[in-house]
Parts: C-alpha cells; sequence; structure tokens
C-alpha cells in the first residue's frame, strides 16, 4: 500500500421506507486540517455552509446539493472530495474502491457529508486504511513507540541496579524494599507490553486487544500499589511504626477502588485504534480518578507532616533526615504535577483541530517520566545496604507513635522524696528535661 489512505468495501445502507427515491451524492472529503478553510462557504458574507445552497448555485461557485469546496493555494489537486449516490428502490449504495496517495506530512481529517434532506437514517460500513512513512501508527502516536522502547531499557537498568542490591544485602531488606521490587517488576512489564503493543499496531494497522489490556492492567496495578506504598511510608509503616492498625481496610478499600476506577478509564481510552470518547464521556471518566488521586495526596502529606514531628520529638535523626528527603521529592513532583496540569490544559484548549498532533506524545510521556523519576529518588533513599536496618521499626518501647509522645510541662503533685530519689517518675523526668536531679528535687519542694 501506497503512503496515504485507501477506501475497502464502503457501503452505505438506508432503510426501505426511505428507497422510492434516487438520492442526491453522499461524498468523501479528505483535507488537511490547513486546507480547513477551504471546505464551505457563504453567500454574501452570510452564515457560512457546508452544503451549496440556490443562492450560492446561482453565483456559480457550487454545485445545488454537493457541499461546497475550492482548491487549497498550497496544492490545486487538494481537498479530495468524490461520492456515491443510491438509484432509486436501492438499499445498498457502493463507493468505488479509491486509494489516495499523500506526499506532505500533515494532519489529514475525512469526512463523510451528504446534502439531501430526504436522504435519512443512512448506515456507514467498511474501513478505511491509513498508512504513514513508518507504519500504521497514526502520526500523533509514533513517537511512543520508541519512547516505550527507551523506557523498558531505563527500568531494566533500574532493575538491575536494585535487584543487585538485594542479592548483597538480602539478610537487611525490609518489608517496604520489597514492595518497591514489586513496583519495579510490574513498571518492566508494563513499558514492555506497551512498546510490543505500539510496534503490532504499527506493523499490521490493527490493535491487539490482548496486548492492550495486558498493558493497562500491569500499569493500572503499578500506578495503585505506588500510591499505596508511598501512603504507607508517609504513615510510618516498617519505618516507625509495625503496622498500620485499624487504618488497614481503609487503605485498601481506597487502592481497590482507585484501581477499578482507573482499569476502566484506560481501557475505555486504549482498547481498540485510537481513543474516540467525546468530551462529556472522557469528562465522566476522568473525574473519579483526579478526586482519587486528590485524596490520596491529601492523605499523604497529613501523614507526613504528622510522622515527621513524632520523628522530631523523637529525636530519631537518621529516619528523620530520609523523611525529609523523602517530603521534598513528593512536594516537587506535586508541584510539577500541577504546572503540567495547567499546561496540558492549555494545550488541548489552544489546540481544537489537533494542528499540535507532532507534539501530542509528550503529554502521557510526562507522567510517565515523572512517575518513573520518583521511583528512581525512592530507590536512591531506601536502597537496600549493610544500614538498612537502622530505618526499620525496632520493637524496643522507644518507637510506640500510638502514644502520646507529647512532653508534659505540667508540675508533678508533691511525693516523698525516696520516691522521687529511686522511683521511675523521677528517671523519666530526669531523662525528660535533661536537669540535675538535685534541681528536679528543688522543683518539686516550691
Amino acid at each position: 500500500m501506497v503512503v496515504g489512505t485507501s477506501f475497502e468495501k464502503i457501503k452505505f445502507r438506508r432503510p426501505k421506507e426511505f428507497s422510492n427515491f434516487s438520492s442526491g451524492l453522499i461524498q468523501a472529503v479528505v483535507f488537511e486540517v490547513d486546507d480547513r478553510e477551504t471546505i464551505g462557504g457563504s453567500a454574501y458574507g452570510g452564515q457560512r455552509a457546508i452544503c451549496c445552497t440556490a443562492d450560492l448555485a446561482k453565483l456559480g461557485v457550487c454545485t445545488q446539493g454537493e457541499i461546497i469546496h475550492r482548491p487549497s493555494a498550497k496544492n490545486p489537486d487538494w481537498p479530495q472530495v468524490f461520492g456515491v449516490s443510491f438509484s432509486e428502490d436501492k438499499l445498498v449504495a457502493t463507493l468505488q474502491p479509491k486509494s489516495i496517495e499523500i506526499t506532505k506530512t500533515g494532519m489529514y481529517n475525512l469526512y463523510f457529508i451528504h446534502c439531501d434532506p430526504q436522504l435519512k437514517e443512512v448506515i456507514l460500513e467498511g474501513k478505511t486504511i491509513w498508512k504513514n512513512p513508518t507504519g500504521y501508527l497514526p502520526g500523533r502516536m509514533a513517537p511512543l513507540m520508541n519512547f516505550y522502547g527507551i523506557m523498558s531499557l531505563a527500568f531494566v537498568i533500574l532493575g538491575i541496579f536494585w535487584f543487585s542490591q538485594n542479592a548483597r544485602f538480602w539478610r537487611e531488606v525490609l518489608p517496604l524494599q520489597n514492595c518497591v521490587t514489586l513496583v519495579i517488576t510490574l513498571g518492566m512489564f508494563e513499558m514492555a507490553f506497551w512498546y510490543f503493543d505500539y510496534a503490532q499496531f504499527n506493523k499490521t494497522g490493527v490493535r491487539p486487544t490482548a496486548t492492550t489490556i495486558w498493558a493497562v492492567t500491569f500499569g493500572t496495578v503499578k500506578r495503585t500499589v505506588a500510591r499505596l506504598i508511598i501512603l504507607m511510608v508517609s504513615m510510618g509503616y516498617g519505618v516507625v511504626r509495625p503496622t498500620l492498625g485499624g487504618l488497614t481496610s481503609k487503605v485498601v478499600m481506597l487502592g481497590v477502588t482507585f484501581f477499578m476506577a482507573s482499569e476502566v478509564l484506560e481501557l475505555v481510552e486504549n482498547v481498540g485504534a485510537v481513543s474516540d470518547l467525546s468530551g462529556k464521556a472522557r469528562l465522566f471518566l476522568v473525574l473519579p480518578v483526579a478526586i482519587l488521586d486528590a485524596f490520596f495526596i491529601l492523605w499523604i502529606f497529613t501523614s507526613l507532616s504528622a510522622t515527621l514531628t513524632k520523628l522530631q520529638v523523637k529525636r530519631m535523626m537518621a529516619k528523620l533526615d530520609i523523611y525529609r528527603k523523602f517530603t521534598n521529592a513528593l512536594a516537587v513532583a506535586v508541584i510539577v504535577s500541577v504546572g503540567w496540569i495547567c499546561y496540558e490544559l492549555y494545550f488541548k484548549s489552544s489546540d481544537v483541530y489537533n494542528e499540535q498532533w507532532q507534539n501530542a506524545w509528550i503529554i502521557p510521556a510526562f507522567w510517565q517520566v515523572l512517575s518513573f523519576s520518583l521511583l528512581c529518588v525512592i530507590c536512591a533513599l531506601w536502597a537496600p545496604s549493610q544500614n538498612s536496618t537502622r530505618y526499620a521499626y525496632s520493637d524496643d518501647g522507644s518507637e510506640e507513635f500510638d502514644k502520646d509522645d507529647t512532653l508534659t510541662l505540667i508540675k508533678p503533685s508533691p511525693m516523698p522524696m525516696k520516691d522521687v530519689r529511686g522511683g521511675p517518675e523521677a528517671r523519666s523526668l530526669h531523662g525528660g528535661n535533661g536537669l540535675p536531679s538535685e534541681d528536679v528535687e528543688e522543683e518539686k519542694t516550691e
């Protein structure tokens, strides 16, 4: 097949009750988006119309009952317009097979239009095939194939580093580090499946449904697990507390809900050739995911604030340092995400006709790069080492964060001198305010 588009087995069907007349033309119009102004026109500066009206026909600029078009200033052979009509009492009209060679890079649109007011309830059957010089992938998706190949290599490199560290210090590996191993593994599979999905699509022109579903599912599981890990780390799980306690069921419920909402959105958008969701339909699917993401962010930073405060009170400086770096990384990621969302909204609102199609692949690619960068930061902070155990929770009584850890400033009631000198309360006060025992006794006798 030549580079361009071809029409195969295009048929138009109409109901029997509307078949007792010969119809006007049903026309196919192929044009580059830059030449969109060559389609349609108006009489005496009035309202713009696609179909040729009686007034325009009198001016001799078009044929009544057909679409209005004029040659492009760049290429007089464009736009390409051709069609077929129904004969009387015929229920089917077949468009002759046709191939159009495209020699200029651009975004091309195809419309099927008829201007016969008597022609109703027409059904279109058949297929059109579009091919680029590099394959069947649409131009705005083609760069993503190479991108996913590069990301697959990046995950392999990260995996080699992480797995080698796990093998070297396997005795010191923490449960949190096993969770990171899971995310890296899921990322490897996700990138590999996306690459093979795009490669197969590019080669055959048909998107492999099974591969797409696997890619979507691995990606959704990875994003869900990654969010849950970040949330649990923010709560101090495995580092400053042994369990999540009564929060476990709530965390699991949030994760399951996010997985289901994301899976539905990704399947609807990706399974098939290309996404053709309307704005309202996409908003209906995107909104739940956005709300859940916002809830994740709020819960994560609320938990981080509490954990940092408790670490500071307990003077666990090693853990406090790593949590501060982790918080800074998350804050940067959130700020960059908000900035990119604003840019994405601007990009889509200002590119109504897809004229920026060559840059459209950057939008989904950015989110993959950002999540991978955050994963690299986490791997750097929590890489397995001979000192990994110093970040682990230790059940020595000094990390009971579920109790009230605030230092009391209320003066205790007087007690016998012997209890002050030898009792556990005196030792607690001595250790808590750093005063010598003589000063403590003096305070208590005031």
